[in-house]
């Protein structure tokens, strides 16, 4: 039998982003931008290539930005159609979002990723989901969600997206213990989060895309503390490993993942994606030529 189609997702943009301090004492981190498009914007039109039609906020104290962002604003629109700025009008278009296809809850205090998406369990309902987090930005020919939604319809179950990391950074992730490996799909019969480099059951990592079945959220109802004493998305996915017609499976995807949580990451993200404009490409990659053979020549 076919699994259900997945339609929501949920973002989990509760967190304070101290570690872009002082930036983010007055905008939300979702809203910094690579290029000229903030990190939710990536994520929002990452989940709309994968057949999202339902987008599910989980927010703070802090973060009306976000929702400003994704409103309409006439006076802006105005202004440009009278100027003649077609080209800008259309750029707009993505960052509008229908009536009613955002839902925005409140995580009042930060008790971990699980709790997050606990938050939003009324709005799921008993359908399968996707979690996409803002934090890893992946650039891909076929979007990432997309590519798991297509290997998802013959899996079922619950998957994950997993790259390979060496093992001395196995503990800044949740890792896989697999029990089959498929090629593109590994079977998991197990996940640990943020394991000791040598605890670690594989090299295979788990990053910011998810795809669930609502058992997952009853599993959360149980509020049971994880690493850090916060409450871990992974260990309520782990309970499902060997779960009969569910299962949990992870997904090399196809792309390049950049950890915009980190400020190097950030920065490697920033180059990446204005080399990759046509636009910026040529002056901005003469730039870093010119940039890097005079910090040579000052060696």
């Amino acid at each position: 039998m076919k699994p259900r189609k997945v339609t929501k997702a949920v973002f989990p943009v509760a967190g304070l982003g101290t570690r872009f301090l002082p930036a983010t004492k007055s905008i939300p981190k979702e809203i910094m931008t690579l290029v000229d498009r903030p990190l939710i914007q990536y994520a929002i039109d990452e989940a709309r290539a994968a057949g999202i039609k339902e987008f599910i906020f989980v927010t703070s104290r802090g973060k009306s930005a976000l929702e400003d962002y994704f409103d309409h604003a006439p006076e802006l629109e105005s202004a440009l159609r009278k100027k003649g700025k077609e080209d800008l009008l259309e750029v707009l278009k993505d960052t509008n979002m229908d009536s009613g296809a955002i839902a925005y809850v409140r995580q009042n205090r930060p008790m971990g990723l699980g709790h997050a998406v606990w938050c939003a369990r009324r709005l799921i309902g008993n359908e399968p989901f996707a979690v996409l987090l803002p934090d890893d930005v992946i650039a891909a020919e076929k979007s990432c969600l997309a590519q798991m939604v297509e290997a998802y319809e013959q899996t079922g179950g619950n998957m994950v997206a997993a790259m390979e990391v060496p093992p001395a950074k196995a503990s800044s992730y949740g890792v896989l213990d697999i029990a089959e490996d498929m090629g593109t799909i590994v079977r998991a019969k197990g996940m640990v989060e943020k394991p000791k480099a040598e605890e670690a059951p594989s090299n295979l990592a788990v990053i910011g895309r998810y795809i669930l079945s609502p058992k997952v959220l009853t599993n959360l109802n149980r509020m049971k503390q994880g690493a850090g004493g916060e409450i871990q998305l992974t260990d309520a996915i782990a309970e499902e490993v060997g779960a009969e017609g569910t299962g949990v499976y992870g997904y090399r995807f196809r792309g390049q993942r950049y950890d915009c949580g980190s400020k190097a990451g950030f920065l490697q993200a920033t180059v990446a994606f204005g080399m990759a404009r046509p636009d910026l490409r040529d002056e901005f990659t003469a730039y870093l030529h010119d940039t890097i053979a005079q910090q040579k020549a000052a060696q």
